[in-house]
């Protein structure tokens, strides 16, 4: 979890056990203001360029949202200066590039915050059995699916197969239609020419004529008859290939979806309850990569909350499982809107009992829970984690930004230093000092 202060123009970056990085920053500037809220990293570039900014170098750049709102390395002055982004220094960018991952908490605060331990029942507490069971559930309902996925491919080719033999026979049940049709309608005609006779010869010229018809409509019928009875079991074979098609396909979907929330129950679990739509959102990486860049979050779950008074204001609280502990997880809360204070906050909200079933049971180490007055920000989408604005602060980087397409494609990246990132001296922190403390070896939150 990273925490960026816009006050005191500082960069804090924790793991399980405190903070680890430290580092000044340079937020945006007068008119460009870096937008206060709840942010995750979307997606990492080490040597990206602006395509707002004449092409200007952002190196390092983990992006917060689609249109524009990243860290990177850059320039810092010693006061707000960019477009928008969050620029920390180029060393630090650089050494902290590899301990990050997409997914990652980031939370831009108008003043000083730091996570403050919590505890509450409702929180969620984990089933230890459930933890455990997890990876194995995946693995058999992923190989569930897979043979649910070859076993409706092959009833779907077989009901092809079934379907092409059959066109031939359709098409010779289609013809034998065709002629008992004809037939019958030259009987017809026959049977008003002989009620329309008038004298003994023509009454007995269109006997003749209807009796000959009358042979020809038996024959056809006789025929589609027999062709029919005959066609019989390979018709039954045909509608049984395609009901068996249809139910194969319904338990590959089934099978798909079980075993894609066995996967999602693998991934720490994101929830956003928000105060202004009375919603609760959940999200979850499913680590797919995005042919546009970044990955697909799965946001499946988007129900109604109960939240007591819900006219007044609730503030904005960030409640993040940091490690896990003899009860299950240990949790923490950052405040960055302190309109309620985070218990209160909390206490207000009733989670459904069917998203709890669904979600708490295997709920992991950096699993949150967000409450806010806020509503979600137009920029979460499917690549985002939750993107949600402070609407009493500034947010002139962020609204001046061409907004992003509800199904984005490109690269909307404009980048927030400006022509100014090709300047300025390459500050590089130092071990041990203001910017760094001691991490374990391969630490990413």
């Amino acid at each position: 979890m990273a925490i960026v202060s816009i006050k005191t123009q500082q960069v804090t970056f924790y793991d399980g056990d405190g903070w680890i990085l430290r580092a000044p920053v340079s937020t945006g500037t007068t008119g460009r203001e870096t937008p206060a809220g709840v942010f995750a990293v979307l997606e990492k570039d080490i040597d990206h360029h602006s395509s707002l900014y004449d092409d200007a170098r952002m190196p390092h750049m983990q992006r917060l949202t689609w249109n524009g709102i990243a860290l990177h390395g850059g320039p810092l002055p010693g006061y707000a200066a960019s477009h928008g982004c969050v620029r920390m220094p180029f060393g630090f960018a650089e050494r902290l590039f590899d301990k990050t991952r997409i997914g990652m908490r980031v939370i831009i605060s108008p003043d000083d915050a730091a996570p403050a331990e919590f505890s509450h029942p409702a929180l969620f507490t984990p089933n230890p059995e459930a933890v455990a069971a997890a990876p194995a559930r995946a693995d058999k309902l992923a190989r569930e699916a897979e043979e649910a996925a070859i076993a409706a491919d092959e009833t779907k080719k077989a009901a092809a197969t079934i379907a092409r033999e059959m066109a031939p026979l359709m098409a010779s049940l289609r013809k034998l239609e065709t002629i008992k049709a004809r037939a019958d309608a030259d009987l017809a005609h026959a049977e008003k020419a002989l009620a329309a006779a008038r004298t003994d010869q023509a009454k007995a010229r269109a006997e003749d004529l209807r009796l000959k018809a009358a042979v020809r409509a038996a024959e056809a019928g006789t025929r589609l008859d027999t062709a029919r009875a005959d066609a019989k079991s390979k018709l039954d074979a045909d509608a049984a290939a395609k009901d068996a098609a249809k139910a194969a396909a319904k338990r590959k979907a089934d099978a798909a979806k079980a075993a894609g929330d066995a996967r999602l129950a693998l991934e720490p679990v994101s929830v956003y309850i928000s105060r202004a739509t009375q919603k609760l959102y959940v999200k979850r990486n499913t680590h797919k990569p995005w042919v546009d860049g970044g990955e697909v979050f799965d946001s499946t779950i988007e129900v109604p909350v109960t939240i007591r008074d819900p006219d007044k204001p609730i503030g904005t609280h960030v409640f993040t499982a940091m490690a896990r502990n003899d009860a299950g997880l240990r949790w923490s809360v950052v405040t960055i809107d302190d309109r309620d204070d985070a218990k209160s906050a909390l206490e207000r909200v009733t989670i459904p009992q069917d998203v709890l079933d669904r979600i708490a049971p295997t709920a992991l180490p950096r699993s949150s829970i967000v409450v806010s007055d806020e509503p979600l920000s137009r920029e979460t989408n499917f690549r985002t984690e939750f993107v949600a604005v402070l609407n009493n602060q500034p947010q002139g980087g962020f609204v001046t930004r061409r907004p992003t397409p509800s199904f984005a494609s490109g690269d909307w990246w404009g980048g927030g230093g400006g022509i100014f990132d090709f300047f300025g001296s390459n500050q590089r922190p130092h071990r041990g000092g203001r910017y760094y403390r001691q991490a374990p070896p391969g630490w990413g939150w």
